[in-house]
């Protein structure tokens, strides 16, 4: 059995999170089996995964010693890709990622490796990070993108750094984000989209109704392609889940390639003409505001990347009606 004592920044986290950072290296379908099994007390009391735990709580898990040895020597390990030219901008606190399309932010159940792994393997290769020393916190993203939208996406190499990052992101008057999209159709010169969004916990799929929480989308047209499309600069008010992609579809121009937004005779269009069938939507520009604490140096900072090639490509080759 492992026992972990909660300290001042871990109160009023979830149990479920909690027990997710102290186990970092184990499977979550292994520490969702922990809970069935009622094998994580708080106490000396089995609480729920919702549970908000307090400092100087103690938390017990009915682990072995052996299987924690394992799950960290595995991790220790892995060596799962390495991330050196993804690396946009690094300093001791934080990471800037340029994220390729079809990489998972954060590992879900399928065990499949994702980016927070991959950092994780490189912050251990340069001895900047020991899973075995650091309890209770591994290096993470700040903020997500789907799967299948790449570019940037900034990593908190410590506790302190990522709480910061956190507050920075949730206060858009902080942070500046912009994303390049190619739509369908020609739209207005710029507009403003505030609809609010719901998401459906059965299926993951957003859409647009009264009931939902507040979601407004600016966007800016930068060029008509082929009288055809549109490429746009977007920018969020709000972020919520598939935010950008859900809103542009509801004003009849949706993402390109976007297979669960998206028109899909159009797409299937695109990827026999141009063997393109990805979706054309990518986190291109970060502004750091002004800021103050242990980031403050970061004010007015900004970072912007390049059109991925796959991208670049197909908008060559619709301008050049190949």
């Amino acid at each position: 059995m492992q026992k972990f004592i909660v300290n001042s920044s871990e109160s009023g986290q979830t149990l479920e999170k909690y027990v997710r950072k102290v186990l970092k290296e184990a499977p979550l379908s292994f520490i969702y089996k922990l809970f069935r099994k009622k094998d994580i007390k708080v106490n000396g009391h089995w609480e729920k995964e919702k549970y908000q735990i307090q400092e100087g709580e103690e938390v017990s898990i009915y682990i072995t010693d052996s299987q924690l040895e394992e799950f960290r020597k595995k991790v220790t390990e892995k060596k799962v890709s390495d991330i050196s030219n993804w690396i946009i901008y690094e300093d001791k606190n934080i990471l800037l990622i340029n994220k390729p399309r079809g990489v998972m932010v954060q590992k879900d159940h399928s065990g499949e490796v994702a980016l927070d792994d991959m950092v994780i393997s490189y912050l251990i290769d340069k001895k900047e990070y020991d899973p075995n020393k650091e309890i209770g916190y591994s290096p993470a993203p700040s903020h997500r993108l789907d799967r299948n939208t790449a570019g940037i996406v900034i990593f908190g190499k410590n506790i302190n750094a990522l709480r910061e990052l956190m507050n920075i992101v949730s206060d858009k008057s902080l942070i500046e984000k912009r994303y390049l999209a190619l739509v369908k159709g020609i739209t207005d010169e710029k507009g403003e989209i505030n609809a609010p969004l719901i998401k459906n916990t059965t299926n993951g799929r957003v859409t647009v109704s009264s009931e939902g929480k507040e979601a407004i989308t600016l966007y800016k047209r930068i060029k008509i392609v082929k009288e055809r499309y549109s490429l746009l600069e977007v920018s969020l008010l709000t972020g919520r889940t598939h935010q950008i992609r859900v809103h542009l579809s509801y004003i009849s121009h949706p993402v390109i390639g976007d297979s669960k937004y998206g028109d899909y005779s159009l797409n299937k269009e695109i990827e026999n003409k141009y063997h393109f069938k990805n979706q054309f939507l990518v986190a291109y520009y970060l502004k750091f505001k002004s800021l103050s604490g242990e980031l403050k140096y970061l004010s007015n900072k900004s970072f912007k990347i390049d059109l991925p090639k796959e991208l670049d490509e197909l908008l060559l080759k619709i301008e050049e009606g190949e």
